[in-house]
């Protein structure tokens, strides 16, 4: 898209309501599938969504998906946003509703914590806890909790924690490429995740991934 058209199109339709009217959902089969993104393919195009470990837990082993989407169109780029429930996806535009908080710290947010963490951090007040997000200062996480206290009362059964995929012998491998992917230098991921498997020997990739953010 040229850049002209590209600013136009974003002065007359907002990033938010942009995305929500363009793009509902994708449905297709699952041709790739990583912790940080999928490629799912209909009609003879691959799209590419970033997506949270959430969704990535939820997908996992899947031949046909159908992902609820938030589309971006920026001057530089042009982002898809997955989601296996509509409930995430609402966390997520909630989230970048924050003035400060992008996409990437969004999805890192949804990473790192649950619906369920997220709700009780936000419940308690706990920016400390949610400051420990990568991308995060204290400043931010207090504005989160005080702009989203209360929008977060209710949770659709579709936010429980999926239950974690079984363990295998490329977790780490997977683990590592996908803190990489996120932005974290490869040296002080890999210290970080050789400590997790320490102690969480049989976990799988998202336990893993879930782990070492929380301490990176």
């Amino acid at each position: 898209m040229d850049t002209k058209i590209r600013k136009i199109f974003v002065l007359l339709y907002p990033l938010n309501d942009f995305s929500k009217r363009m793009y509902e959902y994708i449905q297709g089969k699952l041709a790739e599938l990583a912790p940080a993104y999928a490629v799912v393919e209909t009609g003879g195009v691959g799209y590419l969504l970033h997506i949270s470990l959430q969704t990535y837990s939820e997908i996992e082993g899947r031949s046909e998906v159908k992902l609820f989407t938030h589309f971006v169109v920026r001057e530089d780029a042009q982002l898809f946003f997955g989601f296996s429930t509509k409930t995430e996806r609402e966390l997520f535009r909630q989230l970048i509703s924050v003035s400060g908080v992008g996409g990437n710290t969004a999805r890192m947010i949804l990473s790192t914590y649950s619906p369920r963490e997220l709700q009780s951090i936000i419940t308690t007040e706990n920016a400390v806890l949610l400051k420990n997000v990568k991308g995060l200062g204290l400043k931010t996480a207090q504005k989160i909790i005080v702009e989203l206290s209360g929008k977060l009362a209710v949770l659709g059964a579709d936010t429980a924690d999926a239950p974690l995929a079984a363990a295998d012998g490329g977790s780490f491998d997977e683990a590592l490429a996908a803190l990489v992917m996120l932005g974290f230098a490869r040296a002080a991921a890999e210290k970080v995740l050789r400590a997790v498997m320490r102690e969480l020997p049989q976990a799988p990739v998202e336990e893993l991934i879930r782990a070492a953010l929380k301490r990176l």
